[in-house]
């Protein structure tokens, strides 16, 4: 389970090092793409595999369907972290995710989400109060 808050900063040729938490549950290999909310997630390989499971089962004949798909699948890249834990993370991704120098790895149980600082701020800022949140997770039965 992939849980806690990691700062990191991105080096001049677009890697970064991958929390030591994180890279004992990633394994070898494991898939990055774009997320959802400005983010990037991080599966470990099995995860990726379940997910992707259900992407197929999508029915093509959705337009909504099919641009699901093409948003996970086009960005996702296979990644391996070299021998300092570092990945490089694609160009089309950092324009994506707008992830210039610093990073916040946020833990999400099954994936990782990786966010450029001011976006995670900015979420933070508008999206998080404990009384929305308790709120919520009262509609939710929480």
């Amino acid at each position: 389970m992939f849980i806690g808050e990691y700062r990191h900063s991105l080096d001049e040729k677009g890697r970064v090092i991958v929390p030591v938490k994180y890279r004992e549950k990633l394994g070898e290999t494991f898939i990055l793409t774009k997320g959802l909310d400005g983010c990037l997630f991080i599966y470990p390989f099995s995860e990726w595999t379940l997910f992707e499971q259900k992407l197929k089962q999508l029915p093509l004949t959705n337009t909504q369907a099919r641009k699901f798909v093409r948003f996970f699948l086009s960005g996702a890249i296979e990644c391996s972290t070299d021998k300092q834990g570092r990945i490089l993370i694609p160009n089309n991704l950092r324009v994506y995710s707008e992830i210039e120098k610093d990073i916040v790895f946020i833990g999400m149980s099954t994936r990782i989400e990786v966010w450029a600082i001011n976006r995670w701020s900015a979420y933070n800022e508008e999206e998080f109060s404990a009384e929305t949140i308790a709120g919520q997770m009262e509609e939710l039965g929480i």
